[in-house]
């Protein structure tokens, strides 16, 4: 390695300092200053590069793919995340609890967060909403 500017070689006594696009390195602000206007346009591309990849990188996902209400992807080990029986959707369990808070706080009438239909309020009728989706082949 060696700076851009002045061409000196990374040594013990001589650290280089990468520059924000890590394409280049120098040995003190001095040679990055002397440096800049040839690097410039360059460096801001690598940039805005660099902050792109970051800025769309997709997380890993799942089998169960993602929430589709807030499009977190959900995690395969079934924690964190509910199954809605009305509708057969897995939510991620932020947006089932930000659903369920509304409801506490008076808001909204007690429903899914997905399809708004009312929350079963026995087993039978949760078996009920279950059933119909079975048969919706869902």
């Amino acid at each position: 390695m060696r700076c851009a500017s002045c061409g000196i070689g990374a040594g013990d006594e001589i650290k280089l300092k990468k520059c924000a696009c890590n394409l280049v390195r120098y040995c003190g602000v001095k040679c990055q200053r002397d440096h800049r206007p040839q690097h410039k346009r360059v460096c801001k591309k690598r940039v805005a590069e660099l902050r792109d990849e970051i800025l769309f990188e997709q997380p890993e996902s799942s089998h169960f793919g993602d929430c589709p209400i807030c499009y977190v992807p959900l995690r395969a080990d079934g924690t964190k995340s509910s199954m809605m029986v009305c509708c057969s959707k897995i939510l991620c369990i932020g947006c089932d609890y930000a659903n369920t808070k509304c409801e506490l706080e008076g808001r909204s009438n007690p429903c899914c967060a997905f399809c708004r239909l009312p929350r079963a309020k026995t087993q039978a009728e949760a078996d009920r909403y279950v059933l119909k989706r079975v048969e919706a082949n869902d």
